[in-house]
This record gives structure tokens, sequence and C-alpha cells, in this order.
């Protein structure tokens, strides 16, 4: 055992002292559908309720951020893109705070011992996805000038751990074949009103500075910057979806 692996390990001991519910098996699955170490998805998963109540605080923080005024609490409350889109397509715009609510909800459902194996699919599909998206539009179509340093290094990070979370889920959930087309199904039709057929009004995707043209003074959902965003959310949609169907495979394996 590595060095970080027994620290990990006293940690989730030290965790476990308050944290002592029994915990689902790991069954073993290989490293491509179950990344995280041991001591890790232990401590997950022992820390579900905490875990659970930052997500719904951060479902609430996201959908006050797309109604465009997250440090003003003067009136209009609504402004943002949430203002600038049609009633609606509201579901479709605040993609990182349904995925937070989704696995916020899915913790809950499993320390609650409910059965919602379409939330647990919706749950892992959305922290794949935008877990996975936000960084690399950061990183790759955006860039730091846009944002203050600090809430750059925020998004970033506060995402990559989503889509840490994702890999909790198969511990509870067997991913059954309905509840991943269910996920596909909302995530596919999300692709496609974000980014190709917006159905009211323009796409619906989180607005992207770097699609502002100075010439016309808008946003302009076309050139490289909305077609590497789409690329990114669909290729990361056929990811989630292998991701979970493998684990389902995995899993039938070994039973």
């Amino acid at each position: 055992m590595s060095v970080i692996d027994r620290a990990g390990r006293r940690l989730e001991g030290a965790v476990a002292r308050y944290f002592d519910a029994p915990l689902p098996d790991s069954e073993g699955l290989p490293r491509y559908v179950a990344p995280l170490p041991g001591w890790l998805e232990d401590l997950g998963l022992r820390l579900a309720w905490p875990i659970a109540i930052v997500n719904l605080v951060g479902t609430v923080f996201g959908f006050w951020y797309y109604a465009g005024r997250p440090l003003n609490l003067d009136p209009p409350l609504l402004e943002g893109q949430f203002a600038a889109t049609a009633t609606v397509m509201w579901p479709f715009v605040p993609d990182s705070p349904m995925a937070t609510l989704f696995i916020a909800l899915s913790l809950i459902a499993w320390k609650r011992d409910w059965s919602v194996p379409w939330l647990h699919a919706l749950a892992f599909f959305g922290c794949i996805k935008l877990g996975l998206w936000t960084p690399y539009v950061q990183l790759v179509v955006e860039g730091p000038g846009y944002v203050a340093p600090w809430l750059y290094q925020f998004l970033i990070w506060s995402h990559l751990a989503m889509a840490v979370e994702a890999f909790l889920i198969y511990r509870y959930s067997d991913f059954p074949t309905g509840a991943v087309a269910l996920a596909v199904v909302w995530y596919t039709v999300n692709d496609v009103v974000d980014y190709f057929a917006p159905i009211v009004g323009d796409p619906h995707h989180t607005i992207l500075n770097a699609e502002y043209s100075v010439e016309l003074g808008r946003i302009v959902h076309t050139g490289p910057a909305h077609d590497l965003a789409a690329a990114g959310a669909v290729v990361l949609t056929i990811l989630a979806t292998f991701l979970a169907l493998a684990t389902q495979v995995e899993k039938l394996r070994r039973r």
C-alpha cells in the first residue's frame, strides 16, 4: 500500500468514527469505470450527507448566478441568461446547477434507501458531463482573461470535484438500461437545444465570453468558440453513456 493510500485510509478511518453507517461493496470493478482509490470512495460515501448539502448550496448559488445577480440583491432580481431566455426553455439553461441538484438528490436517495435508478443515472451523466465540460471550456475556449483569477480557479476545481463525485454512484446503483436511456435522452436533447436547434430563441448553452463579437456588440453563436464548446458537450455525452453501460456490464459479469 502506498503512502497516499495509507494516509487516505487513516483519514477515512477517522471520519468513520462519526459517520459509521455500512457502505455498499465496491465489487472490484476495473479502473476504467472505477478510477478512484478505495479509500476515497469510502470517504465520499461516508460523507454523503455533507456532500449532498454542499451540492444543494451550489445549486442555489448556480441558479442565482444564471439570474445574473450573484452578489447583488437590488431589484430587478432577474437579469442575466434567465432574463434573456424564454421561460419555457429555462430547464435547459442552468446545466451545472441541475447536475449538482441531481447528485445531491442521488446521495440523499441512497441514504434514505429510495429506489430511483433514473435519478442516479441523471446524476452520473450530469457530473461527468458538466464536471469535465466546464474545465475544458475554461482552459481551451475561454481562457483566464474573462473572469477574476479566484473565480476562474473556483470554476475549474469545483467542477472537477463534480466529476469525482460521479464515480461514487456505481457503489449504490447498477445503472439499469432504462435509467441510462432516460439520461441519454435528457442530455442529448440538452445538447441539441444548447448548440444546434434552440427551438425558442438563441442556443441555450451557458453564455461564453469568447463568443462575444466586438464588431456586432453581442454574443454570436457561430465560429470556433461555439463549435469547440458543442464538440466537447457531445463527446462528453457519449463518454458518460459508455461509462454507464460499461459499469452495468462489469457489474453483471461479477454476478
